[in-house]
Order: C-alpha cells, then structure tokens, then sequence
C-alpha cells in the first residue's frame, strides 16, 4: 500500500512540476505590462487560442462531475455538453467574441466590465460587472480545489485526506499564476488538453479490455440499469436538458477567463478557425468521459464517501501508476480552469475596481504586483469555502453558469443594438441578479399546495427565466430612456461593423 501511494502521488507530482516550469519560462519570456500579463500581448494563434480555451473551460466539473452524473443518472448529459453545449458555445464564440474582439483590439480593452464601462461611459457598470463576476467565479474555483480533494480521496482510498488534495492544488496554482500570466497558462493549457484527451481515451480502452470488452460492458450496463439506455430513463427531461444548455453555454460566455480569451486572438482569421473547431475537442473529452461513468454504473461499482468514481473505476481496472496518470490528467484539467479564473479575476479586480477607484495613476508593474497579491488572496479564500463541501462539484458549477448567463443577454444587446442605454443595461443585469440570487438562497414557497416560488416555473428552469427577465429589462428601460451624452454609441457602431 506504501509503495502504490508513493506511486500515485510521485506521478502528479512529476506532472505539476513539468508544469510548473513552463509558467517559469513564461515568466521570463512575459513583460511586465499588463496588457501581456493578462492578455498575453493579444499574440495567441489558432492552436494555442483553441486549446487554452478547451483546457480552460473543462475542468472538475467535466473530468469529475461529468462522468458522476453518468454514474448516478445516466449518460444523457452528453447530449447538453458533449452535443448541445459544443454548438451553442461555438455560435456564441462567433455572435459574442467576434464583437468583442474588433472593439478590444481598436481600444486595447482587457475586460469586459472595462469594454461596457467605455461604451457606456460609467465607471459604476465596470464595477457592477466585475463585482458580480467575481462573485460568481468563487463557488468555480471552489469547485476545482473540492475536485481535487476528492479525486486525492478516491485515488488513495482515503489515505490522503480531501483536505491535502485541495490545499495541494491551491499552492500550486498561487505559485504557477502569481509566475506566469497569461502565456504560461495558455501554453501550459495546450500541453494540459492534449494531456487530457490522451489520457482519458486510453482509460477507456484498458478499463475496457480489463473488464471483458465494449459488448460486455455494454450488457452489463443493460442488465443492472436499463433505465441508462433509453432516451428519457434517467432523470432527465427534455425541459431540463434544453435549459441546462442554454444557461451553460451562454455562461461560459461570460466567465472571465472565458470572455478574455475573445481579446487575445492575434487575428479574426485565428478567433473563426477556433470557434469551427471547438465542437470536435468537446466531443472528443466528453464521450469518453461519460462512457467511464456509464460502464462504472452498470458493473456495480462501489464509490466511498466523498470520492468520485473515475479514480475508483481505474483503481479497480487499471493498474496503479496509470490510475495515477488519468487523475493527473484530470488535475490537469482542474488546474487549467483554475489558472485561468484567478488570472482573470485578478484582471477584473485591478483593472476594473483597484484602478478606477483607488488608484487611477497606478503603474502597470504596480497593477501586475496588487494583482499576484490579489490571485493569492482569492485562492485562499475559496479553499477555506471548499472545506465546508456547500454541494456536490454539478451542484456548484451548475449554480455558476446560471449566475453568469444572467448577464449574457444584456451583453449581447449592448453588442448588437445601438440603442441600448446604460439604465437599461443596469436595468437587466440588475434585475436578472437579483431574481437569480433569491431562487439561489431563498427556500421555495408553495401556497395551497402549489408552488409559487421555485425551482422551474411552467417546467422550465429559473435561470432561463431570469435570462428572459434580463432581455426584457434591458430592452424595456432602453426604449423608454435616453442616452446619456457620454455614451459612446456612435463610435461602438462603427467598430462593430468592421469586419
């Protein structure tokens, strides 16, 4: 038991400290502008963009969360993010991300809240879309620190505590982020998503080959849970996986180290290619993920208490040291979302709320310096959240997208109708926000036995109803209010209709 334990943890050892010298490379190779800390000096080819995206954005939630939601319920929901989501996310990379990136490049934009403060000529709009930003980005790093504590729990059996697991990758993405900026992150992001897809490939083929074969497992699958083979015998419904792939996808939009990454293209030929490729990289990480979970389901298997099921799959059908190496793999994929959340939200905090309301003069090695201190704070802050386990890694990341989609709507409108006003873009976030923080935290109300306050309304999701509330404030209060005079409408126009 020694022997495999040291086995495990020296082979994701070796694999954060490979990565840990590309950010020291980066660092060296990184100026200390801010525009190339965080932006990577808007260098980023179609590779590197298309990759640091995919790494970024497949996380605990996916490696983890993914293949548990098919060992508990089935794998329907690939069809909402290997499938739906691998779309939805691709137009919306086109309808959001083409926009931004011809304003950020004639301005030299490095967040969103700094693009819609500019447009909108308010300083209280970039501080509403950071604040609510960063508030919805702590429950996702969170997500990663309780993926890795739990995968260290499921790996050792229980040897290493859940607690080790999360501190572990804490230290280490201060210490990788704090050195590397954007550069580092997005080359390590590539080497990270190829990692990932390899591994997880190669996890089907032995665990299949150790258990007897695709039919056996497949038969297996339909003797002790029938239910997992048809459309529909889960638990899931056409309602719930429509509205979980809307608000997914057009959160992702919006999360920070998601929405940046529409600004560091190094051409508009570069962001189109990215965009036509994303939906292969999905499917390939997805499918074989949720296979995992499926077969996992229907041979029994037995998941302890606080662990996830792909390292007890493997513990039980592959040997040690590559038991060892997927869940690097997925390490890997909880590193690169974390990575680029801190940086992003450290992004968010200097330039849209340090800057503007402490220190409008700061320097941009001062800006950099607040914001390394800023990344360490942070980390520290969700790993003690992570300790207390609010929800399972679906349940937190299924709160965030939603948090985030509520914004997306009033962003797109801004983007695309210049009529907009800033009272109507405080109007649908405002409102959107604050209709999705009451059904977050506020209990659900029935009266005469019918709930009036709750989950889903006539079926369908809250949080699709508070993106329809955002689209209709925003366009509501726009109609009935005049632009201010430092709106920037005229020349926002312009821009964006350049191709």
């Amino acid at each position: 038991m020694a022997s495999a334990l040291a086995i495990q943890l020296g082979v994701i050892g070796v694999y954060l400290v490979v990565a840990l010298a590309i950010g020291l490379l980066a660092y060296r190779l990184t100026s200390r502008q801010a525009e190339d800390y965080y932006l990577a000096g808007r260098s980023i080819g179609t590779v590197v963009l298309l990759f640091t995206t995919f790494a970024t954005l497949l996380s605990a939630f996916t490696f983890f969360g993914g293949p548990d939601l098919a060992f508990r319920a089935g794998p329907e929901w690939i069809l909402v993010m290997g499938v739906m989501d691998g779309i939805l996310f691709a137009i919306l990379w086109y309808v959001v991300g083409y926009k931004q990136w011809l304003v950020g490049k004639a301005h030299g934009y490095v967040t969103l809240g700094e693009m819609l403060g500019d447009r909108f000529g308010s300083t209280r709009l970039r501080a509403l879309v950071a604040g609510i930003s960063l508030f919805w980005l702590f429950p996702y790093v969170m997500l990663q620190q309780m993926g890795a504590g739990e995968a260290i729990v499921g790996l050792t059996n229980g040897i290493v505590p859940y607690w080790a697991g999360a501190a572990g990758i804490t230290v280490f993405m201060i210490a990788y982020v704090v050195l590397s900026g954007l550069r580092g992150v997005a080359w390590t992001d590539t080497l990270q998503g190829l990692f990932m897809l390899g591994v997880v490939w190669l996890a089907v083929g032995w665990v299949a080959a150790a258990a007897g074969g695709p039919a056996a497992l497949s038969n297996a699958l339909v003797t002790n849970k029938p239910e997992f083979v048809s459309l529909g015998g889960g638990l899931y419904t056409p309602q719930f996986i429509i509205s979980s792939a809307i608000t997914i996808a057009f959160g992702v939009a919006m999360f920070p180290q998601i929405n940046q990454r529409f600004f560091v293209a190094r051409s508009a030929k570069v962001l189109k290619r990215s965009f036509a490729l994303w939906p292969v990289l999905v499917v390939l990480l997805f499918v074989p993920a949720f296979i995992l979970g499926s077969w996992a389901a229907g041979l029994g298997l037995s998941v302890p208490e606080g662990a996830n099921v792909l390292p007890v799959l493997l513990n039980e059908y592959t040997p040690v040291w590559f038991a060892a190496l997927v869940v690097a793999g997925a390490m890997a994929a909880m590193m690169s979302s974390s990575d680029s959340m801190l940086l992003s939200g450290s992004s968010y905090f200097t330039r849209d709320l340090y800057r503007p309301f402490v220190a409008p003069d700061a320097s941009d090695a001062r800006e950099a310096w607040i914001a390394r201190i800023g990344v360490a704070l942070f980390a520290t802050l969700t790993f003690v959240a992570s300790l207390f386990r609010p929800g399972t890694l679906i349940e937190v990341g299924d709160t965030a997208f939603g948090g985030f989609a509520q914004m997306a709507l009033p962003v797109i409108v801004a983007l695309y109708w210049p009529r907009t006003t800033r009272s109507g873009m405080f109007a649908g976030i405002v409102g959107s926000q604050a209709f999705y923080l009451a059904h977050v935290f506020v209990p659900p109300v029935e009266v005469g036995g019918v709930a009036v306050f709750g989950a889903t309304y006539l079926t369908w999701d809250y949080a699709l109803w508070g993106m329809l509330l955002s689209l209709v404030l925003t366009v509501g209060v726009s109609v009935l209010t005049a632009a201010a005079p430092d709106e920037n409408q005229a020349r926002f126009s312009e821009e964006l209709r350049a191709d």
